[in-house]
């Protein structure tokens, strides 16, 4: 259970840091959404044809949770990609904050 306890308190502030700055899912909650969805979906298709192609088989670890999906397929493994895809999209907002292009809401550039 620890890896998954690590996972889940680093996704756990990605989303305080998305939260706090309006990144991502606090920026633009469906649009992220959307984008974190199709990113999970393909890398869990990559990880699905991996193990079918005899690529990919789960370790035995005494820090996993020992819970399967499906053959070969960790709970933990899910986690890190839904975790893979999210600071991916926070880390994209971030920069976009920094280098200022972050795209305004229509109501905001009407005030500008």
């Amino acid at each position: 259970m620890v890896y998954l306890l690590c996972l889940l308190t680093v996704l756990g502030c990605m989303v305080l840091l998305d939260r706090r700055f309006r990144l991502a899912l606090w920026q633009a909650p469906r649009r992220a959404a959307t984008v974190l969805l199709a990113g999970v979906a393909l890398f869990l298709a990559w990880d699905l044809a991996a193990i079918a192609a005899g690529h990919y088989r789960m370790g035995d670890s005494a820090l996993m949770s020992g819970i399967e999906l499906g053959p070969e397929l960790p709970l933990e493994e899910l986690v890190f990609l839904v975790f893979l895809c999210y600071v991916t999209l926070v880390v994209r907002g971030l920069v976009d904050l920094l280098l200022g292009r972050r795209r305004q809401s229509p109501a905001r550039r009407e005030e500008s």
